[in-house]
């Protein structure tokens, strides 16, 4: 697949989730249950959870190793809300279709390196890193947001330094957009979803059904059913 491929899929995918999970007009910032859409908060929220995948606390487990792991996944949570931020923009400001947005994504400064490799996450400096989430929550707490200038820039500058390239956040996002189908298939919206799945966070199940091998979107949506079953 070609970098445009990858992205123009992700964002058909989260077009198709939204629609399906909010209705159809969900862009114009109410949900079918006419509740109201903030997708700013949901990258600020989500951001929050990021920086706890780091040990930032100078008051406790000192010692206590970063996971990537969560960090991975707060990291295509976060792509989730920002490219429903960016579905949002382009239709309500009629800035142009799918192929318009998409080739306005790649010519973000920062995009190339991001589709080649990423850093070596272990040699990592964390605090860094955290200053960086911050800066994106700071950057969504505004009542304008840049999206191409500032956010995706420094989105994919952030993801990067976690170790997650172009390739590792299709892979996981997509993985993510199955599970989230499932989630809402299985009674999200209306609270009857059990997240955790015996001792394990549902997130942790598609984590290591993604680590046994290549899994096709119908594959994995049958594993988690399997697994979910005997929860």
């Amino acid at each position: 697949m070609t970098n445009r491929e990858y992205i123009k899929e992700m964002f058909a995918l989260q077009q198709k989730l939204n629609d399906e999970t909010n209705g159809i007009d969900w862009e114009n910032g109410y949900t079918k249950n006419n509740r109201i859409i903030n997708w700013k908060r949901c990258i600020y929220m989500e951001s929050a959870e990021l920086i706890d995948s780091f040990n930032w606390k100078h008051w406790k487990d000192l010692d206590k190793a970063i996971d990537w792991e969560n960090a991975t996944v707060e990291l295509v949570d976060i792509w989730h809300f920002i490219m429903s931020l960016v579905l949002e923009d382009y239709k309500t400001n009629h800035r142009g279709d799918l192929d318009q947005l998409v080739s306005d994504v790649l010519d973000v400064h920062g995009f190339e390196q991001f589709s080649k490799e990423a850093s070596d996450r272990e040699n990592a400096e964390f605090m860094e890193i955290i200053n960086e989430v911050e800066s994106l929550i700071h950057e969504t707490t505004k009542m304008q947001v840049d999206v191409f200038d500032r956010l995706l820039k420094e989105y994919f500058a952030l993801a990067l330094k976690c170790g997650v390239n172009l390739h590792v956040l299709y892979k996981f996002y997509v993985a993510k957009n199955i599970l989230n189908k499932f989630r809402q298939d299985h009674g999200y919206k209306e609270g009857t979803y059990k997240k955790v799945w015996g001792q394990k966070e549902d997130n942790e199940v598609m984590i290591e059904l993604l680590e046994s091998g290549s899994l096709g979107a119908n594959l994995l949506y049958a594993q988690l059913e399997k697994i979910y079953q005997k929860a």
